[in-house]
């Protein structure tokens, strides 16, 4: 069955087990609300470092420490909800989990304008090498962005298909159409809906998919299930998101 993000699921395991126990202060990058609960319920199973609800992973440094928990680099604290996600979800063999976790490591930053790139985690090295072998997205709006992203869209299928799960669903972390630089309200082309479980980035068709089914075909040839963790252009990408900075 498609990865559906487990919707249904986690609107009963959210009634049963609220996120009371993840603190969560800034109801921003909601647009993606799927991949951010079914991370929240794996951070729950253990969460040795306090971290927060993943919408602080998603935010820029200066809220993001706000739901760091032990975390001192908040610029990796997304990188961080990730790998202990994946962690948990692997320990229980799910390979739904598994999947969120690398989908969520590959989210977009929250920046403060159109344009502007996110500071890549440098300070702190996964756990996990699938998820060490990802970036996150960056704003397609910004220098070479757009190129960038399928790049790590790329990386992100083939380690999907690693761990066994759907590659097509590489492209459930693909962001908004680009916005116009200059843009004073920063909001470009967004949504955000801290109600809509399915991601208002879906609900509303304004997700711009990153790779066709062909793309996907073609980055995951030669990949097998238990061939996780082969970052194959884990470096590529990091040189790439470098580039992007500059």
């Amino acid at each position: 069955m498609k990865h559906q993000i487990l919707t249904a699921m986690l609107a009963g395991a959210v009634a049963a087990n609220p996120i009371a126990i993840l603190r969560r202060e800034v109801p921003q990058e909601h647009s993606h609300r799927n991949v951010n609960l079914a991370v929240n319920n794996l951070i729950q199973q253990n969460n040795p470092d306090n971290l927060g609800d993943a919408i602080f992973g998603l935010l820029g440094a200066a809220a993001a420490k706000k739901g760091a928990g032990n975390i001192a680099d908040a610029d990796c604290l997304q990188q961080a909800i990730a790998d202990q996600a994946f962690t948990n979800a692997k320990a229980a063999g799910d390979v739904d989990g598994m999947t969120s976790a690398l989908i969520y490591r590959a989210l977009e930053r929250n920046t403060g304008s159109v344009g502007l790139a996110s500071v890549p985690c440098k300070s702190i090295k996964a756990v996990n090498p699938e998820i060490a072998a990802l970036q996150q997205h960056q704003d397609p709006a910004g220098d070479g962005a757009q190129a960038l992203n399928k790049q790590i869209a790329q990386e992100l299928a083939r380690q999907i298909a690693g761990v066994g799960g759907d590659p097509t669903l590489a492209n459930e972390a693909s962001t908004f159409a680009p916005g116009t630089i200059g843009d004073p309200t920063a909001k470009g082309n967004t949504c955000d809906d801290d109600q809509d479980a399915k991601g208002c980035i879906n609900s509303l068709g304004l997700r711009v998919d990153d790779l066709t089914a062909a793309e996907v075909a073609a980055a995951v040839q030669g990949v097998s299930a238990g061939a996780v963790g082969q970052g194959s252009a884990g470096n590529s990408t990091q040189s790439a998101i470098n580039g992007c900075n500059a």
